[in-house]
């Protein structure tokens, strides 16, 4: 532990910073549909789903080796340069939950790390053929895998259960849901917690705590993990809503079907150390559930905004993670310093959110009142 200096604690606890946020931001991964069609309620879904996030946590360590010794040169990190890609991937999860946009917390994280690492050691420190492998590839298979699974399995349940009696088929896909989010919650907690391993396995390394090619201590595994299980008890209702209401009409038939899909293609992926989003993979798996059940509305519009998140995600963590290394580099402490400021200040800011949403009021419609300082609120979009 006499590795272990100001600066690197410093980068642990700002890992653990994101790991907060990517609990709360990918809340809605897991029980967006469960809370939408009601077999689970707002707060009983999020504890079930920060518990089993934790637990999840423990799992496996594939995706973590893969991001601790993978896309970037171990060899070249700075403690500095990991904590400038964290300050992208912090800023740019913090704004899209304010938006109420599903993006990837994952990619968020990959381009704050890869756009620092390229500032700070030269394009020769990212590892690009294993970005584009594990990395860029299962961004654009994962969601249409899911989606594929999730439109088969939604229109194979209305055709099986067609003669049943609706409140019985309602009743008995409502207690699949809670199952099958729950294996969801599992699930992101093997893929996502993964990631904050990852970053603190290779900070430790920069900082020659560990050796080259090291997997992560028991000691990161369960700080990761509770992390990221207590941001997703504090519940991102934002984007929940976004997912359970804004993509479209979802019946507990199709959320079964795509909760199921989505587990499937995460924990195969963590299994294989694809470090995908499961962003990406539920959203998918909820279009595809929509696209199979006769008649759903599917809200394109919605689904378009989602999809340019998406897109510009990775270069935008990777553009402010840059930007963070370049005053890292040129700033020493003081810049770490400021940045850390900036970062905190902002946190408090978008906190201070003026459209509040909560578990009381996350199941309702897309509309949410605004608090003017005159006699009556204004209706604005979620």
């Amino acid at each position: 532990m006499d590795h272990i200096t100001f600066l690197v604690a410093v980068v642990i606890v700002t890992a653990l910073a994101f790991d907060f946020t990517n609990g709360f931001h990918d809340t809605a991964n897991a029980m967006a549909t469960s809370i939408a069609t009601g077999a689970l309620k707002p707060r009983t879904a999020v504890l079930i789903s920060g518990a089993l996030n934790i637990g999840g946590a423990f799992l496996s360590t594939e995706v973590a080796k893969t991001i601790s010794g993978g896309i970037v040169d171990d060899t070249l990190v700075t403690p500095g340069m990991i904590f400038a890609g964290l300050v992208g991937a912090i800023l740019w999860n913090l704004l899209t939950w304010l938006l109420g946009l599903p993006s990837s917390s994952s990619h968020t994280l990959f381009g704050g790390l890869v756009g620092a690492v390229w500032v700070g050691a030269g394009s020769h420190g990212v590892h690009v053929d294993k970005v584009v492998e594990k990395i860029l590839i299962p961004a654009v298979a994962s969601p249409v895998v899911a989606g594929i699974a999730a439109l088969l399995a939604t229109y194979l349940a209305y055709r099986i259960t067609a003669r049943g009696r609706k409140d019985s088929v309602t009743k008995g896909f409502r207690l699949g849901q809670i199952a099958s989010a729950s294996l969801v919650s599992l699930a992101h907690g093997t893929n996502d917690a993964q990631k904050t391993m990852g970053v603190i396995t290779l900070t430790l390394i920069s900082a020659g705590a560990l050796g080259h090619d090291a997997g992560p201590p028991v000691w990161v595994i369960a700080s990761a993990g509770l992390a990221i299980g207590l941001g997703t008890y504090i519940g991102g209702w934002r984007i929940i809503r976004t997912m359970g209401r804004g993509l479209t009409d979802i019946q507990s038939p199709q959320g079964f079907a795509a909760e199921a899909a989505a587990t499937t293609v995460i924990l195969t992926s963590a299994h294989l150390g694809f470090a995908l989003s499961t962003t990406q993979v539920c959203s998918g798996g909820i279009l595809g559930a929509g696209l199979g059940r006769r008649l759903a509305e599917v809200r394109w519009g919605t689904a378009g905004r989602m999809a340019l998140a998406w897109l510009v995600t990775l270069p935008a963590a990777g553009l402010v993670g840059g930007l963070s290394a370049t005053v890292v580099k040129h700033g020493g402490n003081l810049g770490t310093a400021l940045i850390a400021v900036v970062a905190a200040a902002l946190f408090i800011v978008l906190a201070s959110r003026r459209n509040p949403v909560r578990a009381d009021n996350v199941n309702e419609t897309h509309e949410v009142t605004v608090r003017t300082t005159g006699p009556a609120p204004v209706r604005t979009a979620a």
